[in-house]
């Protein structure tokens, strides 16, 4: 599989899957909708401990907007990630100057052994298919999902019922699940699991992206 790297228009790289025939980010700006989407919608500077799940963890951005944004005691993420070319590019983009973020260093050391931490920050990855990564994290030991797999109609194994289910699973009562889309199916999908539903930020896009909320522990299995 061959990515194609491109420049988005707050001036971020993103890159072009040939295999899911989609970029990786919005046109309109990959670093704001890291941190419009995901690390404001989840309200990481409020947070003084936060334990995040950032499923398709790709570039990082995610996290690294999450990471910049956290001025607490203890921010641990474990991200979810199945091809490994594209956690290489971290590497590459940080040593080409282009890593949009101010702790690119952190996630050099993340893309080349799969973890870091520090007093204050804990990164794991999480390397396979979503599906069956995700079974072996703890129940209810999240409050953070970033959730952001290529679009429905790309890579729909990432939008259902089933594997909403598992992310309600480990999700604390509270937590919430922060994405782009807003498709019909995904916020059906959304409740069927058990999630309250609501409707995301509008940031370059014309449709709003999806905020899910696990308000009561239950067992959806």
């Amino acid at each position: 599989m061959t990515d194609r790297k491109s420049l988005t228009a707050d001036g971020s790289v993103t890159f072009y899957s040939d295999e899911y025939e989609e970029a990786y980010h919005s046109p309109s700006g990959a670093l704001t909708e890291a941190e419009k989407k995901y690390a404001e919608v989840c309200r990481i500077s409020d947070r003084d401990e936060v334990d995040i799940l950032d499923i398709c963890f790709g570039l990082g951005y995610n996290s690294a907007a999450a990471i910049d944004n956290f001025d607490g005691k203890r921010l641990s993420i474990v991200g979810l990630e199945s091809y490994q070319g594209i956690i290489d590019e971290i590497v590459r983009l940080v040593d080409g100057a282009e890593y949009p973020f101010e702790c690119n260093e952190m996630m050099k050391k993340v893309a080349a052994t799969g973890s870091y931490a520090n007093d204050v920050v804990n990164i794991r990855l999480v390397m396979g298919d979503a599906r069956e990564t995700i079974k072996s994290l703890k129940d209810s030991s999240f409050d953070c999902v970033f959730l952001d797999p290529f679009s429905p109609k790309k890579c729909p194994e990432l939008w259902t019922e089933e594997f909403f289910s598992e992310i309600y699973r480990v999700l604390r009562k509270g937590g919430m699940v922060s994405t782009y889309s807003c498709a019909r199916i995904v916020r059906e999908n959304f409740a069927a699991a058990g999630f309250t539903v609501k409707e995301g930020p509008v940031v370059g896009r014309r449709s709003p992206g999806t905020v899910a909320l696990k308000q009561e522990d239950r067992d959806r299995r």
